[in-house]
């Protein structure tokens, strides 16, 4: 079974452009706790970093698809250069900003600009389906060997955001982050070969992908998924903090992510199985059963244990979805297609942030907690109201 895990390299250039899309997608994972954590050693409440990281979230989910709608119709290179420099010259000035004390709406203004963020992840599974539209098994394990460096990304990411800030200097986090895109960028650019061709498509296709049958209740869905995923990022720096060791809840927040890569791996090498549909409600229902016991964590050993198996259910609902995307959505529009997901995702990370800080500051690390079980059970709701729209639109 592991075997399609080679196969899906076999192409010329596959492991060179995936390999610069992880670089890339890096800071992805570091901006958001970077900022919160920044700011809460520069002494901030957590409501302000919380609601400055939630901008920037809110700002990379309204201008990532106009970006990548540009790249289905101007090609990659053309499109993710600009963006990236804007967003580095951004995520410097934040720096800046929060260094010196400048007035809080700075910091909202220069996050926001920051979101001008290329999705690279988009960019990337676009890569994949272009090289494999005619193998729906080895698409779905480049999609799940998408999900799981993802979710690598979340164990090094935050660790690293976190060590930074707390270990060497409170903006050393975010900017390691505007580093690693610019690179990254510029590698994943470099690689000609395996970049898709702009497809016309046909002159309905030039409006926005939401047009597509579903794909506005699958964001929807993956909205509230964020706001689990992202709330529990804050409410661990939170809970980590109150038990005087901030600096553990990287490794913590790891702990969540390597719990989905793990199940990430076993669902990519096993095949799809059953309806995409059906398989999307387990997913978001095993994240409604496993975030519940975070509520009751009695300490940080025991927290890891739980945030491990809350993790698990994360990556198989990912990998779900975006097989969903791919049935659904126009070869014209997949780009944007896929990015819309990220975008529902990024905003309920926002959500997740910003609801979390206020529970936080309101009353206690503790129960920061009830903010992704809630969002969970949200989820769950959500796909349920969905499953007769997507069987209708023919994600079977």
């Amino acid at each position: 079974m592991l075997s399609d895990y080679r196969r899906i390299f076999s192409p010329a250039g596959s492991l060179l452009f995936s390999a610069a899309g992880f670089i890339s997608r890096l800071p992805l994972a570091m901006i958001g706790v970077g900022i919160v954590t920044m700011l809460s050693q520069l002494g901030a409440e957590y409501r302000l970093a919380g609601s400055v990281s939630a901008t920037q979230a809110l700002a990379s989910a309204a201008i990532g698809p106009r970006i990548s709608r540009l790249v289905d119709r101007h090609g990659q290179r053309r499109v993710v250069l600009p963006a990236t420099a804007v967003t580095v010259a951004a995520i410097c000035a934040l720096l800046l900003c929060a260094r010196y004390a400048a007035p809080d709406w700075t910091l909202y203004v220069t996050a926001a600009v920051a979101g001008c963020m290329p999705s690279m992840g988009a960019l990337v599974r676009s890569r994949w389906a272009q090289i494999h539209r005619d193998s729906p098994r080895l698409l779905h394990t480049a999609y799940s060997l998408e999900s799981v460096l993802d979710e690598v990304i979340y164990v090094v990411g935050p660790i690293l955001a976190i060590t930074l800030s707390t270990g060497v200097r409170a903006g050393a986090g975010p900017l390691a982050a505007a580093v690693l895109l610019a690179v990254g960028v510029l590698l994943f650019a470099g690689q000609r070969r395996t970049e898709p061709p702009v497809c016309p498509g046909p002159r309905r296709a030039r409006g926005s992908a939401l047009r597509t049958p579903g794909l506005v209740l699958l964001v929807l869905a993956l909205t509230s998924v964020g706001a689990s995923y992202g709330s529990v990022d804050v409410a661990t720096v939170a809970f980590a903090g109150a038990h005087h060791h901030k600096a553990l809840s990287g490794l913590l927040l790891g702990v969540y992510a390597l719990g989905s890569g793990v199940a990430g791996t076993v669902f990519g090498a096993i095949g799809p199985r059953g309806a995409l549909t059906r398989r999307l409600l387990l997913g978001v229902g095993a994240m409604a059963v496993t975030t519940a016991p975070l509520l009751f964590a009695p300490g940080l050993e025991a927290l890891a244990g739980m945030l491990f198996v809350a993790g698990m259910a994360v990556a198989p609902t990912l990998i779900t979805t975006m097989g969903l995307v791919d049935r659904l959505a126009p070869a014209a529009q997949l780009t944007e297609s896929i990015t819309w997901i990220v975008s529902g995702l990024s905003v309920g990370v926002a959500l997740g942030y910003a609801t979390a800080g206020w529970v936080v500051d309101a009353a206690g690390a503790a129960a920061g907690f009830g903010v992704p079980c809630a969002a969970a059970l949200l989820a769950v709701s959500t796909v349920c109201l969905a499953l007769p729209r997507l069987t209708r639109a023919g994600a079977q």
